[in-house]
């Protein structure tokens, strides 16, 4: 499904085109999660919907699809993990999903964000794993706000380079992972090396 697609779907039906599209993301529609979201900002800014509802509606479809991945996990257990597994890339994206969360535990349903696929497959691993859905929301819903944000604005601000952006997104996922842990070690020390000047100043 190319953006244009999904922009004819957005002028027939509207705000639940962007719910639906995100979703129905975890069973695999043959979009990216950030198009869906690039777009509906810039059906915002184009002024075709109205900004607050279609945030409103994208990012429910987020946290819905990313739930209705952990919901599934939690019934279906393992079985949906063999599925998974016997996809075309399915063994890699698996393989680095329980990576994540061995590495970093729940900490990784943030990280997972930066990961096209990735992403849904996390929630079906911890819901295998049942984690409570209270620990479970509390980091994927917020991470996926601050996620849906950033990809809202981005199509809002340059929705004429959606697919250029959810190309490189797609290709260069663990290079932004890497930047972002290294950009968070950084500022973390400037932090406490502001920290440690004032309380020598004082």
């Amino acid at each position: 499904m190319s953006v244009d697609i999904l922009l004819g779907y957005i002028e027939q039906y509207g705000y639940f085109a962007l719910f639906f599209a995100l979703w129905l993301g975890i069973v695999g529609l043959p979009i990216p999660d950030e198009s869906v979201v690039m777009t509906g900002g810039f059906v915002a800014s184009a002024g075709l919907l109205h900004t607050v509802p279609a945030f409103l509606l994208t990012y429910l479809g987020v946290v819905s699809g990313l739930s209705l991945g952990y919901l599934i996990g939690w019934r279906a257990g393992a079985p949906i993990l063999e599925k998974i597994g016997a996809k075309p890339k399915g063994t890699k994206h698996l393989a680095c999903a329980k990576t994540l969360l061995e590495r970093y535990g729940p900490a990784a349903l943030c990280i997972s964000y930066l990961l096209p696929v990735v992403r849904h497959i996390v929630p079906y691993l911890v819901g295998t794993n049942k984690m409570s859905f209270g620990r479970y929301a509390l980091y994927s819903y917020t991470s996926g706000l601050v996620w849906t944000v950033l990809y809202f604005a981005l199509g809002y601000l340059f929705g004429g380079s959606i697919e250029a952006i959810a190309a490189a997104v797609t290709s260069y996922g663990m290079y932004a992972l890497y930047t972002l842990l290294g950009a968070g070690a950084i500022l973390l020390a400037v932090r406490r090396r502001r920290v440690f000047w004032k309380k020598n100043a004082s």
